[in-house]
This record gives structure tokens, sequence and C-alpha cells, in this order.
């Protein structure tokens, strides 16, 4: 019976975010050992799930190794990637012999002395399994891709789509491109090619927008049979890194010229679309206006530059000091929106619902860019912050927001929780029994995977141009440390 060895460690790294990633933020998510992931993911459809599927499907012997997710947030310490890597590494050279690995990893993982950190994570599983072992790779389309991870991989797949609605079928692309290496029916061969140009996640979506027409010659690509696989990669654009930039990976069968040539096409098309993607923002006082003065309807802004899915802390007061001024406290129609204050939400616990509080919210993280905000509101739920999302591409994951409160301020409920997790799925409101249907404005802190799930509900959705680590003006990002030169910091 064929053996193949699975495992997952993933974290989106953010070097502008205040907090270093540590174990504890991982054992915060989860972290999974050996037989755990078989049984750790319950009904999420995610990778290794879809890895899961198809190897039993097909009657491999599943070798689980371990499986690590932390929430976008900054470098990790090399202490926690040392401790979380030995031991992928050293299950797997105990479970030798196998035929193949197959691991799930997001791609913009950096450590604080290493910026690649999947290619270096590669480079020691390639150590022990040799340099004839099939290893495949499924990422997320926001990596930040290297010729050191395509050098020591086998073939590489990333998610098709943005917002990421095929995660669970990208571990299932990526197992069965290792079935079909494995029984001979392909020889793959991967080349990766890079432009200097890094989009914000506001405009660079694949289901629609300019990246669209890339996104289906790709497609075609591969229906065509010119090639197995075509991953386009925007990158994580909040990283301060050396040769940032718009990464293309191919995986072509026998030929490496092929694959080569297929990605060059993509990458110049790409190229070529470049000023097209510049995100259509608007200024969060005139979001606010837009929302409050519609007669009825839904109005979703994305607060692109305080986005924990990109790696910011979710304490930025900015959006809640605009509707103050603004006078939503007092609006017709109810305004909802989300602050990360674990400090906040046991005070808010302490006094108990129904009571009136006066406290500061705010920047307990992001000390630097700004300061707390004393407000006073009521009580109006405390709970306990999880929540099953449901929306796609993240249909199963359990979100933890950890202890929240809902404060009403007039006819604002401010929800203050205690951890920064995705704001992806309108059940971060409904699970709080905040009423999306009757609501003037919701804001996400998001700058565009909410579109899938929200989309549906929103009689309008505006992008905020609003401050933070995951600014969605790369113009306004102050990078030190990217390679030059760069679009759209340079006119090239």
């Amino acid at each position: 019976m064929m053996r193949i060895a699975i495992g997952s460690l993933m974290q989106e790294t953010n070097t502008f975010a205040p907090v270093k990633t540590t174990l504890e933020t991982f054992r915060s998510y989860y972290l999974l050992y050996g037989d755990e992931l078989f049984t750790g993911y319950k009904d999420a459809r995610v990778e290794v799930p879809g890895f899961i599927d198809v190897l039993h499907e097909a009657n491999v012997e599943i070798v689980p190794l371990i499986a690590g997710f932390a929430a976008s947030s900054g470098v990790l310490t090399r202490s926690t990637f040392d401790e979380l890597v030995n031991d992928l590494t050293t299950r797997l050279q105990a479970a030798l012999p196998v035929d193949g690995v197959l691991l799930a990893l997001h791609g913009a993982m950096s450590v604080e002395d290493e910026p690649d950190a999947e290619g270096e994570m590669l480079e020691k599983v390639r150590a022990i399994v040799g340099l004839e072992m099939p290893i495949g790779v499924s990422l997320d389309l926001h990596a930040h891709v290297t010729p050191r991870m395509v050098e020591n991989a086998t073939f590489i797949v990333g998610y098709q789509n943005y917002p990421h609605t095929d995660i669970y079928e990208t571990g299932v692309r990526t197992a069965r491109l290792m079935l079909d290496t494995l029984q001979g029916r392909y020889q793959p061969k991967t080349a990766i090619t890079k432009r200097p140009m890094v989009l914000s996640a506001v405009n660079a979506r694949t289901l629609e927008g300019p990246l669209k027409a890339v996104a289906d010659t790709t497609r075609e690509m591969e229906r065509s049979g010119r090639i197995l696989h075509g991953s386009l990669f925007p990158v994580q654009p909040w990283m301060d890194i050396p040769d940032l930039g718009f990464g293309v990976i191919v995986v072509a069968d026998k030929s490496l010229a092929d694959a080569q040539a297929s990605a060059e096409e993509l990458a110049d098309m790409a190229w070529a679309i470049r000023a097209d993607c510049e995100p259509d923002l608007v200024a969060l006082g005139e979001a606010i206006r837009i929302a409050h003065e519609a007669p009825e309807g839904l109005t979703v802004v994305g607060d692109a530059g305080d986005a924990p899915s990109g790696g910011a802390a979710a304490d930025n007061v900015g959006v809640l000091k605009a509707l103050l001024e603004y006078g939503a406290d007092r609006a017709k129609r109810p305004t909802y929106l989300t602050i990360c204050d674990s400090e906040a939400a046991q005070e808010a616990a302490k006094a108990g619902v129904g009571k009136e509080i006066t406290f500061k919210v705010g920047h307990k993280l992001s000390t630097m860019d700004g300061e707390p905000l004393t407000i006073t509101g009521r009580v109006r739920l405390l709970a306990e912050g999880t929540y099953l999302m449901t929306g796609a591409g993240s249909t199963g994951l359990t979100m933890n927001n950890g202890l929240t409160a809902v404060i009403a301020i007039g006819n604002i409920s401010l929800c203050v929780r205690s951890l920064p997790a995705f704001e992806w799925d309108p059940a971060m409101y409904a699970s709080l029994g905040l009423d999306l249907r009757g609501a003037a404005l919701a804001f996400v802190k998001s700058p565009s995977h909410f579109r899938a799930t929200f989309g549906p509900i929103a009689d309008r959705i505006l992008i905020a141009d609003t401050p933070g680590p995951t600014c969605a003006n790369m113009r306004k990002v102050k990078f030190t440390r990217v390679t030059r030169p760069l679009y759209p910091l340079d006119e090239i």
C-alpha cells in the first residue's frame, strides 16, 4: 500500500504588525499532532481535509505529521518556527519510508531572521526525504513565492480564487497531482517567474475585476492540456522584505521549458494591467455619509487598513471616532462595527449586562497608530465569541473571538472582542444577536474576502481608505526593505 505523509504549518506574516507570532498564537487557533489531523478539522473545508479525502478514496495509507495555524500577525520568533518545524521533520524522519509528502502551507510566513520561512521549511523536508521523493505543496494565493520553494518542492498548487472560495478544492487538486505523479501518469516540472509590482488586495480579485482575465487564461491553459496547474500569486502586500512582487508558478508535464514559457506569458499579462488594479477607495467620512443618507438597504464598508486577516491588530479607533463625529449614535438605523480589546471586554464583563460603562477602547496593541478612545455605552450582551462560518471558502471553520461584549452607544453597536479573528462571515454579527437586515451600515475589517459572503446581503459595498498595518493604498505603505523599483511605489 502506498504511504503518503501529510502536514500543514500556516501563518501569513505582516511585517508592519505590532505583535510577533509565538507558539501561544498558534495554540490560540489550533495545533494538531499525529492522528488529531483526522478529527481536528471537524467539518472545515480546508486543504488538509482535501488531502485526506482524496487519499482515503485511493486507499492510500496516510501518515499524519503536524498541522498548525495562526492568523495573520507579525513575524514568527525563531524559537517558535524551530519548534514547529523540528516537530514536523522529526515525525517525518520517524515515519520513513513514505512514498510522498503533501504539505499545506501559506507561503507568506516570515521568521524574525528569515523572510522565506517556507523556503527554509521545504529545504529541511527535502534534506530528509532525498532528491527523488515527490513533495507536493499547496499555497495561499497571497504567498510570497521564491525560487527556494520551487527548488525544494516537486510541484506547487495555489488557490485559484480570491476571495478564497476554493481552499478545500486546492487540497484536492494537490493530492490528486501527487497520486498522478506516483502512478507515473505525469512527470511534473515546476517553473516560477515574478514581476516587480505589489497589488492592493482591494482590486486583486480573480472572479471579477482586472485580474480575472489573467485567471481565466490560466484556467484555459489547464483545460487545453498545455499545463497541469497554473497559480497566480499577487502576494501578501504588507511584507517589507526583499524581492517582494507578483509571482506566477506553473506546473507542466515533462517540460520545464513549457512551464516557464507559460509562466512568463501569464506574468506579462498581469504586468500589462498593473495600472488597472489600482484600488477604488472611498474616504471614511464619505462612506459613512453614503450609508446613512441611503433611504434603505445595507451598506457594508471594508475597513481595509485594520484587517486582522492581513495581520492588523484590529484595535484602531478611527472608524468609531468618525461614526461619533457624524452622529451615527443618533441615526434612525443602526451601525455595527468591531474592535479587538481584551482589556475592555473584561471591563464590560465585570460591569455586567444592562449596565452603563465609561471606559477606554482601542490601541492597546497598535500603540504607534493612535490613542485609546474614551466612550460611554451600555453593555448589551456578553458572549464567549465563537461561531461557525458557513460562507463560501470558509464553510465549517469555527472562529474564536474570545470574550466578546456588545456595547450600545445609542444606535451604534460596538462588538468588543478579545482575539483578532477573520471578519469574513455575517455570522460574526448574527452570533451576537445583531440583525444585518435592519442595519444601515456594517463595517468589516477586511479588504476583499468579505465580498463572497456579505455581497449577497449588501445593497452596496464600499472600501474605506483607512490607516493601519493593512493600508489598501500601496503608495502610503512605509516600505524600507523591498527591492526597488517596485510598482506602484515607482512608476515603471
